[in-house]
């Protein structure tokens, strides 16, 4: 049984799959999964709040300030059904991603998951954080991610 309790895990982007054969076969399903647009931020902000989490709302909006924007969509013919981002919280840090429910378990996390590492990994990273990961199995299979050991030390943040 999956464990869902949320843990940081870490990924060798070096050895991350390629997401060619996955993002080919969604579109052969009329799924597009690709970089984000700088106009596309209020529907993006208004799919995460409506099917997702409320709190990932600004978060993944900071992804559109950074160059080139850090933000992949996955759409269905013209709707929005998927996200995810990266160096939004932190440098090196992967998340949040969210599939709308009646998507999930078609590929399509894993090819935005996938487009994802690709981008950290040309930006010249090796490793990717991903924060708090809640379903640490598809981490796992996806991109050869392992949990961070309980024990190292735990980040600090003020408030």
């Amino acid at each position: 049984m999956q464990q869902l309790t949320s843990i940081d895990m870490i990924t060798p982007l070096l050895a991350v799959p390629p997401a060619a054969p996955h993002v080919e076969r969604l579109r052969g399903e009329g799924i597009t999964v690709r970089r984000a647009k700088v106009w596309e931020q209020v529907q993006l902000r208004e799919f995460i709040a409506q099917h997702l989490s409320p709190h990932w709302v600004d978060e993944a909006g900071i992804g559109f300030s950074n160059k080139p924007i850090s933000v992949f969509v996955a759409f269905h013919g013209v709707r929005m059904i998927g996200f995810a981002a990266y160096e939004c919280t932190y440098r090196g840090l992967f998340g949040p991603i969210g599939v709308e429910e009646p998507y999930r378990k078609q590929g399509v996390a894993t090819a935005l998951l996938l487009r994802c590492l690709e981008s950290m990994r040309e930006m010249g990273y090796i490793y990717a954080i991903i924060g708090q990961a809640g379903p640490r199995l598809f981490f796992e299979k996806a991109c050869g991610a392992i949990s961070v050991p309980q024990d190292w030390p735990k980040y600090i943040i003020d408030g």
